[in-house]
């Protein structure tokens, strides 16, 4: 039975990985250098986003170690399959629809999903697949105070020769290494049962957000937006916790939940996000003031969640019939 709580946080999770794209990756983040009084709106409202927006990537890694991944032949080849659907489906039907602009290499290769592709976290997440079974097995055979300990020196580890001397092991967190330290950071959680106060994960929470907004301004966005940012890393984590708390049920939740991958795999497909995305945003940035863009790129977070989620019923059900 999924928990509605955790189903919410990886829509939430999604949206804000929507979020990152239409703001940094599309405008392109402000190089402060400590110069506050250089800020303008436009700058504090890319920053500021970005702030609360970074950590979506790492949720979505933390749920699945919260919950666990138990590997089988059926959902490894889910998993391909879903990413082929996206990746082969989109690079036919542009094909079809602008046949000059058909590349028949292009084409070949939207079929290596894990090798000949610009979405990273796709063979990053199917490696994590592969180590989970070892991963979990390891797990299982540490106490619980062994597990923190490993946890703890593992963190601190990436942390601290990943982040901060920038290791070529994973110097900005979009690595399988990242992914791994945040699924055991997620199985600690879930095994330790880990809890604090509300009240005292919502002030650190507000914290971390702000120290990430700080550095930004002193930090090169590269480093200070890293997954593996110490303050990205712990409002991630304060962030599950959050939503661990809330208590519902809700059908609706879990249905939109289920293709929140799909969004990832929909809307950040080179066709997709090169020629629809991207220039749609900057458009719409330079066009619009303020106000009038947070509205309509709120709009065009909202409707490419929902038409991915419609395009995944279709990737569903021939699933089903396939398996």
């Amino acid at each position: 039975m999924r928990q509605s709580n955790f189903e919410l946080l990886r829509i939430v999770s999604m949206l804000m990985v929507l979020t990152v794209h239409a703001d940094g990756a599309s405008l392109g983040l402000p190089e402060v250098s400590g110069d506050w009084d250089a800020l303008t709106a436009r700058d504090i409202w890319r920053l500021g986003v970005e702030s609360i927006a970074i950590i979506g990537v790492n949720c979505f890694t933390l749920i699945s170690g919260y919950f666990g991944i138990r590997l089988r032949w059926k959902s490894a080849l889910s998993f391909i399959f879903q990413c082929l659907f996206y990746s082969v489906g989109l690079a036919t039907v542009f094909g079809i629809a602008f046949p000059s602009h058909f590349s028949i290499t292009a084409w070949a290769e939207s079929w290596l999903v894990l090798s000949h592709t610009d979405l990273w976290y796709v063979p990053a997440y199917f490696g994590l697949m592969l180590l989970s079974p070892v991963l979990n097995v390891g797990i299982e055979n540490l106490s619980c105070k062994q597990l923190g300990a490993f946890v703890a020196g593992f963190a601190l580890f990436n942390l601290w020769c990943g982040w901060f001397w920038e290791g070529s092991f994973n110097p900005t967190g979009y690595t399988l290494v990242q992914l791994i330290m945040m699924y055991l950071i997620g199985r600690y959680i879930k095994i330790a049962d880990f809890r604090i106060s509300k009240t005292t994960t919502l002030a650190l929470y507000t914290a971390s957000v702000a120290a990430i907004f700080a550095t930004s301004v002193y930090l090169p966005t590269l480093k200070a937006f890293a997954y593996n940012s110490p303050f990205v890393v712990a409002a991630s984590v304060l962030f599950l916790l959050l939503f661990r708390e809330l208590q519902f049920k809700s059908q609706t939740i879990n249905f939109f939940a289920s293709s929140a991958f799909a969004v990832y795999l929909f809307h950040k497909a080179p066709l997709v996000w090169g020629n629809a995305m991207k220039p749609t945003v900057i458009k719409m940035w330079q066009s619009m003031c303020l106000v009038e863009f947070s509205f309509a790129v709120a709009g065009l977070i909202v409707a490419i969640y929902l038409l991915a989620t419609a395009l995944d019923l279709i990737r569903r059900k021939i699933w089903t019939w396939i398996s």
